[in-house]
């Protein structure tokens, strides 16, 4: 079929027939056309660049809201850091089980026995081979009809038009091209690499002090990025094996002597270091820290082609890790997993990069906004999109006068919507670890649940601005936080309070606006943020929420405990509605869920629209 005869198919196709949903198809095709005829050409209504961990996740979930989308992935696995990097093990969100991530995190429960067969090692409550990681997302993928997962195509160029992505080319095996328009594009590549081809503005390494008010950042900003690893899975080959590899070029045991001891010099056994990654089915996740296989090395401006050569000495490295493991600890038993990862030398298709391109978004996540979220300039928190509860990780000890970065401890948290979103460029939503947030704070967003629910959020986002006809930046916040609430996904990090609670969307919702505030505890690797819904609350509490709100509502330094009498009273002035038979105990004090009930049926605060700062829009 010729181009202008897939353009009437397509036309054929659009749901919504309005002004601009006429603009765009007629530029896109107009794009398809002027790229010429070599290689297929395709038109979809999403494109997700990457099958990475949130690229995956964004696929699925646009796909379920019914419109058609295309994942393109240059490895053959899906997943990204869980599967083709080879981190099988989850980090935080142990506790908020939320939409995508509990669904995947079920299927891999499932798959081995229950969640004690998962818990297999110290690092994670969530161990898995990574092929079974792959098999997991790709049955999510391929029960979707709406989605298309081609895989083996890299990158190449961004369709655009002045500030408007319009779909991108990929080259394949063989040379072959891919052109693909696409209404709304979504950028889950793991380094960011759709952005400076789409000239959106990013930055890479650290921020200026200056620049984002955080004490812990340099006076000056840099290119310095976290260190990356190159995982290999070790595989336990039975009693008598020797599995050793030959002996790497360049091997000095003095360089992983102190490989057994702990991040703060505690010493450890080998097998304790090992048991850090211990997989299901006798496998060894080797991705340690400690004098283990991290490297600096900085190759996210490097083309795509080019990075594996210049990974290589990583690559290396932990080979001499894997050797040093077999030779100088005795584990010749443990060798290089064979049913894992078609590279030449066993180890993973991409490195696990902790840090790649981050992009200047229309709001941008700092670590100040998620110590303190109440006392913030703009209440990024009210536009939650998906949640984290792990502490500031940075991996610098590979560079040289770095070394450990002492984070304050914080809270769990919600990433905002407006990181998703670039400040210039439209028709481009942009997921994984390229969200526009702070070098510091990436240490707690980059963690693979947490981007997993930003690429469910990414793809949700991506598929309303389709049925709506619009950007994704005039999809109004509440809208697409109304359909993850309908997905079981979390906005706000509430701990005690899970979607099987017959009031989550409400409680969730009123925890979005701020009325009701949650109470954040760091807690070692799993932080906190409690609603407490079971207790009293007093009238100071109350008002000190409602007046954001309304601010007619001042707030009071009032401990006595709110009653539903006092509380009516409260919600009338601040122009609710409260039938009589609600507000007549003045007596029985509410709990903080018997509260949010009566808020969201007054005022149904959650129906007012907020802008990407949290600010009310009147």
């Amino acid at each position: 079929m010729s181009a202008s005869g897939r353009g009437m198919e397509y036309r054929m196709k659009v749901r919504r027939v309005g002004g601009f949903a006429a603009m765009l198809v007629s530029v896109l095709f107009a794009a398809l056309q002027s790229a010429g005829c070599c290689g297929e050409q395709r038109e979809v209504d999403v494109l997700v660049i990457g099958a990475s961990t949130s690229g995956t996740a964004a696929a699925v979930a646009a796909a379920r809201q019914g419109v058609s989308t295309l994942v393109v992935e240059p490895t053959p696995m899906l997943g990204g850091m869980l599967t083709a990097q080879g981190v099988g093990a989850t980090d935080g969100n142990a506790y908020l089980p939320s939409g995508l991530w509990n669904e995947f995190r079920e299927a891999i429960r499932r798959h081995y026995g229950g969640a004690q067969a998962v818990a297999t090692g110290w690092v994670s409550a969530t161990l898995f081979e990574p092929h079974v990681a792959d098999s997991v997302f790709r049955a999510m993928t391929a029960a979707e009809p709406m989605l298309e997962v081609l895989c083996g195509y890299r990158l190449e160029k961004i369709l655009r038009r002045d500030d408007r992505v319009l779909g991108a080319k990929f080259v394949g095996p063989e040379g072959r091209r891919l052109t693909v328009a696409a209404r709304v594009t979504v950028d889950a590549t793991d380094l960011g690499d759709a952005l400076p081809l789409s000239g959106t503005s990013y930055r890479v390494g650290m921020d200026a002090r200056a620049d984002t008010g955080e004490a812990l950042a340099p006076e000056q900003a840099n290119d310095i990025v976290q260190d990356l690893t190159v995982v290999a899975i070790l595989k336990d080959y039975g009693p008598g094996a020797d599995r050793t590899i030959p002996r790497p070029e360049g091997y000095d045991p003095a360089e992983f002597a102190g490989a057994c001891q702990t991040a703060t010099g505690q010493p450890i056994t080998a097998e304790f270091m090992l048991n850090y990654g211990r997989m299901p089915r006798g496998k060894f996740m080797i991705n340690w820290p400690v004098n283990g296989n991290d490297f600096y090395l900085n190759v996210i401006e490097l083309p795509f082609e080019e990075r594996f050569k210049a990974v290589q000495p990583a690559r290396e490295k932990t080979l001499r890790f894997v050797y040093y493991i077999q030779h100088e600890l005795g584990f010749r038993h443990l060798g290089i997993a064979d049913d894992e990862f078609l590279t030449d030398d066993g180890l993973a298709y991409l490195p696990y990069h902790r840090e790649g391109r981050r992009m200047d978004g229309v709001v941008r996540l700092t670590l100040d906004d998620v110590a303190d979220r109440y006392n913030r300039p703009n209440p990024l928190y009210r536009t939650g999109i998906s949640v984290g509860d792990y502490p500031v990780d940075h991996h610098h000890d590979c560079y040289p006068g770095i070394g450990k970065i002492p984070f304050p401890p914080v809270p769990s948290f919600s990433i905002p919507a407006g990181v998703m979103i670039p400040a210039q460029t439209e028709n481009l939503i942009v997921s994984d670890k390229a969200i526009s947030v702070s070098n510091l704070v990436n240490g707690s967003t980059r963690l693979q649940p947490v981007v997993l629910l930003t690429g469910q959020a990414a793809g949700t986002l991506a598929a309303l601005a389709v049925e709506r006809g619009c950007t994704p930046r005039e999809v109004p916040v509440r809208a697409l936080q109304r359909a993850l609430l309908a997905q079981k996904a979390y906005l706000q990090p509430l701990y005690d309070v899970t979607p099987e609670d017959p009031d989550f969307e409400m409680l969730q919702r009123i925890a979005a606006t701020g009325i009701l505030r949650l109470t954040g505890e760091p807690y070692h690797w799993a932080n906190r943020s409690w609603f407490y819904p079971e207790r009293t609350l007093t009238v100071g509490e109350f008002t000190e929420g409602l007046h954001d709100y309304a601010p007619l509502v001042e707030p009071v330094d009032d401990p006595a405990l709110l009653t539903a009498a006092a509380a009516a009273a409260l919600l009338r002035k601040a122009g609710g509605e409260v039938p009589e038979a609600l507000a007549a105990d003045a007596a029985t004090p509410l709990t903080r869920r018997e509260a949010a009930r009566m808020t969201d049926r007054a005022l149904h605060p959650f129906d007012r629209d907020i802008d990407f700062e949290g600010r009310l829009i009147d």
